[in-house]
C-alpha cells in the first residue's frame, strides 16, 4: 500500500496502518500511536483557517481567511496553510532558516514571526506539486464526536468519592498503617477555588 494524506495535505499515512482491507478506518486501538495521534488531531484541524491568512486578517475579519489545505509540523505545534501561502512557508523553510526549527516546539512560532515581519516568498517562487491520485476514494476521517466515542468504548472508568477525595477502592492510611478518617466538615464544595 502507499502513503496518503487524509483531510489535509502534508501529513502522510501508511494506508495499511489506518485502513482495513475494505477501505474503512481501523478501530483507533489498532492504529499505531503516531498515526493515531495525527489522525485524531486532524479531526480538529480540517476546519481551521490558514495561519498566514489569520496573521493578515485576525479575529476581526476571520471570514476572509482561507480554510487550511496543508499541514506541516508536529501535532500540537503544527502549521496550517492554504494553497496561496504554501510557497511562503516553503521559501522560509528552504531558503530563510526555517529548516533549523524542524521538530522544535518553536517551529510554528518562528514561521509566524517571520511572516508577521513581512517575510514572503519572492514572486514566482515554486511550491510543491501535490499528486492527488483519487482523493474521493478515501473515506472521510471520523468526526471529533466519533473519535471521542471510539476512544471511550472500552473505558469502564473508576468511581471517585468526592467527599473522601480518593477512589472508593483506595484505603487511606495514616503513618501508623491505620485507616485515616478525613475531617471534611469545614469543606464547602460550592466554593469557587482559584486555578493556576
Amino acid at each position: 500500500m502507499a502513503k496518503v494524506s487524509i483531510g489535509l495535505r502534508g501529513w502522510r499515512f501508511e494506508e495499511s496502518e489506518v485502513f482495513t482491507e475494505d477501505g474503512e478506518f481501523k478501530p483507533l486501538d489498532e492504529i499505531p500511536e503516531d498515526p493515531r495521534e495525527r489522525l485524531v488531531r486532524l479531526t480538529y484541524l480540517v476546519e481551521q483557517p490558514c495561519d498566514a491568512c489569520y496573521l493578515i486578517h485576525g479575529d476581526e475579519e476571520i471570514k476572509r481567511c482561507a480554510q487550511a489545505a496543508i499541514v506541516y509540523g508536529e501535532p500540537g505545534d503544527e502549521l496550517l496553510l492554504c494553497g496561496d501561502h504554501e510557497a511562503d512557508f516553503l521559501y522560509w523553510y528552504r531558503e530563510d532558516g526555517g529548516k533549523a526549527y524542524r521538530g522544535e516546539p518553536t517551529f510554528r512560532d518562528r514561521f509566524h514571526e517571520w511572516f508577521a515581519d513581512g517575510g514572503r516568498a519572492p514572486e514566482g517562487y515554486g511550491g510543491l506539486d501535490h499528486v492527488e491520485t483519487d482523493p474521493d476514494t478515501l473515506p472521510d476521517p471520523p468526526d471529533p464526536q466519533e473519535i471521542h466515542q471510539r476512544l471511550n468504548e472500552d473505558f469502564e472508568g473508576r468511581r471517585i468519592n468526592l467527599r473522601e477525595g480518593r477512589d472508593e477502592d483506595d484505603e487511606a492510611e495514616d503513618e501508623g498503617g491505620e485507616k485515616a478518617d478525613l475531617d471534611l466538615d469545614d469543606v464547602d464544595l460550592g466554593t469557587d477555588y482559584p486555578s493556576r
